[in-house]
């Protein structure tokens, strides 16, 4: 089984509103394993890497004020086809529009409060997860839950 590890930041807003256990709660009931955990303060450097897409769009400063705002929480979860799970459950990035059911959907109303990011795609995660996430501060473990999660070839 190819399992995949993707990046999901719990935003500042989110952090503020006490919905971290809840927007966690979510990944675990899908049966995504979490390999690594850390609250962390992003600097500009950090965020100018990690939105080099739009750091020098005009609205850019706002986005790096509100991510410095308050601690975000990083998580790296692992599972079979992890990214596009992730994904489905986070729900469109303008939350306005997201469906009801996905984190965005029942927590969200803005483009950039939007309470949570995760990696766009697999490609996107292979470079995300080592932005966030030195390799001694994710785990390997065995974890039980799989045999209940997964049929036997795909944990193969």
């Amino acid at each position: 089984m190819r399992m995949e590890r993707t990046l999901v930041l719990i935003k500042p807003d989110a952090l503020q509103r006490g919905l971290v256990g809840k927007i966690i709660t979510r990944f675990e009931e899908k049966g995504l394993k979490m390999v690594g955990c850390k609250m962390m303060s992003l600097d500009e450097a950090l965020l100018r890497e990690h939105y080099a897409h739009i750091a020098d769009k005009p609205f850019f400063p706002g986005v790096s004020q509100f991510m410095k705002s308050s601690p975000v929480l990083a998580m790296c979860f692992e599972g079979l086809e992890a990214v596009e799970a992730v994904r489905l459950i986070t729900g469109v990035t303008k939350a306005r529009q997201a469906d009801g059911g996905t984190i965005r959907g029942d927590f969200a109303m803005s483009v950039s409060c939007n309470v949570i990011h995760t990696s766009d795609s697999l490609e996107t995660a292979e470079k995300e997860v080592p932005r966030f996430f030195k390799a001694d501060e994710l785990h390997e473990y065995y974890k039980s839950e799989y045999e209940h999660v997964y049929n036997e070839e795909e944990r193969e």
